[in-house]
């Protein structure tokens, strides 16, 4: 390993800290990760985090943007932790985790996956969490059922076929459909 190789690791594993203003979007609570605390990810994609967030400890994933920056979504019960509201600001520091949490799966993907055989139950255990996250979020980026309800079919055929990652979605676009304007997060002004 050569000294600059060293130290670009070394610095992405130091801890990223930064303030910044808790903003809303169609509801939904979030922060905007300055772009040189962006800049300094592993990925331009989702990457999971220890995060500190006004003193409070939370392990999540942050998402990209679609404008290769980030975002953490702040939900109802940290903001009545924190006693912030969209217009606050906050501390926050990351620490990139090394390992990746369970992603919480919606109802309909869970049924399916519970449901499935067992050569299916079988390859989802056997990917990584973060591979997991990957099928949630392109199960989880569109509104219309009808779709949804193809990818979650999909997602059991490619499983089945020991396909261990959905293929053909942008890792680095912003798939949230709450949030989502043409896979990228509205810029808030």
């Amino acid at each position: 390993m050569t000294p600059s190789t060293s130290n670009a690791r070394t610095a992405r594993r130091a801890s990223i800290s930064f303030t910044a203003k808790l903003t809303a979007i169609d509801g939904t609570a979030l922060v905007q990760l300055p772009a040189e605390a962006s800049e300094r990810l592993p990925s331009r994609g989702q990457v999971a985090v220890h995060a500190s967030i006004g003193g409070h400890d939370v392990e999540t994933v942050i998402e990209p943007d679609g404008r290769r920056g980030h975002w953490i979504r702040v939900g109802d019960s940290l903001q009545r932790a924190l006693r912030i509201t969209p217009g606050d600001t906050t501390e926050i520091t990351i620490d990139v985790a090394s390992d990746w949490p369970e992603p919480d799966l919606p109802d309909d993907f869970a049924r399916a996956l519970a449901e499935a055989p067992a050569k299916i139950r079988g390859v989802w255990e056997d990917i990584t969490p973060m591979a997991r996250w990957e099928w949630v979020r392109w199960v989880q980026a569109t509104r219309n059922p009808e779709t949804r309800q193809r990818r979650v079919d999909v997602s059991l055929s490619k499983l089945n076929d020991g396909k261990r990652r959905p293929c053909c979605f942008n890792l680095a676009s912003c798939t949230d459909p709450d949030v989502a304007k043409g896979g990228k997060l509205p810029e808030v002004t």
